[in-house]
């Protein structure tokens, strides 16, 4: 299934891009459960990202960086899941920032997962959905 969530923010994609860190990944956490960052090397390709999540379930959430690129127009890094909470079997996030005016961007999260059946696959996505849906006022906030 695919998910797609547009923001937009004040900023040059490249500034932006550059303040996908460590720190904006803490103020992205989801509001409902407890989470903790145990690996964050960054967001080029090679880098690593692990997420332990200790409620409301408990799980491990590692993706690797596969591809990140940058031209005068946008800026993307793609994460693809290498070990997946149930009942995930399949994770891919482009992360795109692209240009609109001098000053202003728009960050996409560009999303395909699956479980493996459609009709779960269904179900879940009301609630990733809505997980990143919840990123928007923290991005506004961010990049203003």
């Amino acid at each position: 299934m695919q998910i797609y969530i547009s923001t937009k923010v004040k900023g040059r994609h490249e500034d932006i891009m550059e303040q996908f860190d460590r720190d904006l990944f803490e103020a992205l956490e989801p509001p409902v459960g407890k989470m903790e960052i145990v690996e964050f090397t960054g967001s080029k390709t090679g880098d690593k990202v692990h997420l332990r999540f200790l409620s409301p379930i408990k799980a491990d959430w590692v993706s690797k960086i596969t591809e990140d690129y940058q031209d005068k127009d946008q800026s993307y890094f793609i994460d693809v899941g290498t070990e997946l909470p149930w009942p995930l079997k399949q994770w891919r996030h482009k992360h795109i920032v692209r240009q609109l005016t001098e000053n202003s961007a728009e960050i996409i999260d560009q999303i395909s997962f699956s479980s493996g059946s459609k009709p779960l696959d269904i179900m879940i996505y009301p609630i990733l959905y809505g997980m990143f849906s919840l990123r928007k006022p923290i991005y506004k906030r961010f990049f203003k």
